[in-house]
């Protein structure tokens, strides 16, 4: 599998930030590095643990921000990063676009949506 990299615009408080993003679909929620959330103005709502590839646990602190991708924007949960943490564009802000990504082209495609009806009868 190779790496694939998307440009979106991050959007806080204070400002916006164009920012080049790892796609990675084995990660959930989209990551923003430390001086990237800092500099928006976004400030943690809640802590949540995750586990790292080797199994050991890290806290992050997690809130919600809006993302633009090819014109379209989605408010998404987003990690804040430390020091360290890469961008990452994870597989619940690539669904919120309605997007998967393909791995034998490498490139994302839109997913198939489906919705199921649904009736209600009266008793």
């Amino acid at each position: 599998m190779g790496i694939i990299f998307v440009n979106a615009t991050v959007s806080g408080p204070k400002s916006e930030e164009k920012i080049e993003f790892l796609v990675d679909t084995g990660y959930g929620y989209t990551v923003l590095p430390q001086k990237v959330w800092r500099k928006l103005g976004l400030k943690g709502e809640e802590t949540e643990r995750f586990r790292l590839a080797d199994g050991s646990p890290i806290d992050r602190r997690i809130t919600q921000c809006h993302i633009t991708l090819d014109g379209k924007t989605r408010q998404t949960t987003v990690v804040l990063g430390e020091k360290e943490d890469a961008a990452l564009f994870g597989v619940v802000t690539l669904e919120q676009f309605g997007l998967v990504l393909n791995p034998f082209t490498r490139q994302m495609q839109p997913m198939r949506m489906m919705l199921a009806g649904a009736t209600l009868e009266r008793i």
